[in-house]
């Protein structure tokens, strides 16, 4: 089967179709021909050699979820799998691949009506969001600040905290279109990526003297700067660090501002037990199957343009998720 790998860390210039055995499914396990992988920011963390030091190594076939159809099933998985189709997640390797296996407790039907494309644009990015606000203990009137709204997790944790009654729901990106789509899905403040209100903001894109719940995706050098922004008993959930590492002295950030009692915290969903996180995907599946919850496919591209799909996440130019197709 074809499949996409690191050949070398660094640029997507490093990454390479070749040709590989179809995988076996182990016990436990199904195989799935796969029609949709989601392309994420973890990808781009891997492939760049960030997380080398966890025991990534060149030669890693990328991809953690994928949309298909049960090809296989591995001993000890009831036979009613065989032949349905399911959101699947891979772990975090063996997705860009024509077939992919996964534990079947990773395993989720898909719903009439939603598309592999939606499936694995909200898979895993939905539960994220979900967690994420829930940990925050985010309350309705309280408002939200999502930094790096542009991404699917973004996208989602916007929708979801404008349902769930935020007094304000303020998002940094680039540019007055991507504000623009964004306050469609439910924001009611555009900043620019320094938490401002750009030069090419609408009129009325006042900017919060401060927030409840910062949702960040971004981590790098600028997190200090929205720590600065939280209001007191405010809470910082930090998903992601595809802007790479915070300063290492952030935490005297938070200590300089000891009498505003403020919470910083990380959040992977990791750390969530799997039927919780299945049953959140379940419901928000229905929903986007249903209209209620809406994903944002920015485009689909065939297997062998993995490499065009980071070129462009590495320029910023995504909005939503890239998803390929075998």
């Amino acid at each position: 089967m074809k499949a996409v790998v690191i050949r070398e860390f660094g640029s997507p210039d490093g990454l390479a179709v070749v040709d590989v055995p179809a995988p076996v499914p182990g016990p436990g396990q199904v195989r799935i021909t796969t029609e949709a992988i989601g392309v994420g920011g973890v990808d781009a963390v891997i492939r760049r050699g960030t997380l080398a030091a966890y025991g990534f190594r060149e030669g890693h076939l990328l991809g953690s979820e994928v949309a298909g159809r049960i090809s296989a099933l591995g001993e000890g998985v009831d036979a009613s799998w065989l032949g349905r189709r399911v959101w699947a997640f891979t772990g975090l390797s063996g997705g860009y691949a024509e077939q992919a296996v996964a534990p079947v407790e990773e395993v989720l039907p898909l719903p009439d009506g939603l598309a592999g494309a939606d499936a694995v644009t909200l898979g895993g990015s939905g539960v994220v969001a979900h967690f994420a606000l829930d940990r925050a203990r985010f309350a309705p009137g309280e408002t939200v600040l999502v930094r790096g709204a542009a991404g699917s997790i973004g996208i989602t944790a916007v929708q979801l905290a404008a349902r769930g009654g935020a007094g304000a729901v303020a998002v940094t990106t680039s540019s007055a279109e991507r504000g623009a789509r964004l306050r469609d899905l439910g924001a009611t403040q555009v900043l620019d990526r320094s938490g401002e209100a750009g030069s090419d903001a609408p009129p009325d894109s006042d900017v919060p003297p401060g927030f409840d719940v910062v949702i960040d995706v971004v981590g790098g050098p600028g997190l200090s700067l929205f720590l600065d922004r939280l209001n007191p008993n405010g809470r910082y959930m930090a998903v992601g660090v595809v802007g790479g590492q915070p300063p290492a002295d952030f935490g005297t950030r938070l200590m300089n501002a000891f009498r505003k009692s403020l919470s910083f915290a990380t959040f992977s969903a990791d750390t969530v037990p799997g039927p919780d996180r299945q049953a959140v995907r379940s419901s928000q599946f229905t929903e986007a199957a249903h209209g209620d919850l809406r994903t944002v496919v920015h485009e689909v591209l065939p297997l062998d343009q993995a490499a065009s799909a980071h070129r462009a996440m590495d320029a910023g130019k995504v909005f939503g998720r890239i998803v390929l197709a075998p």
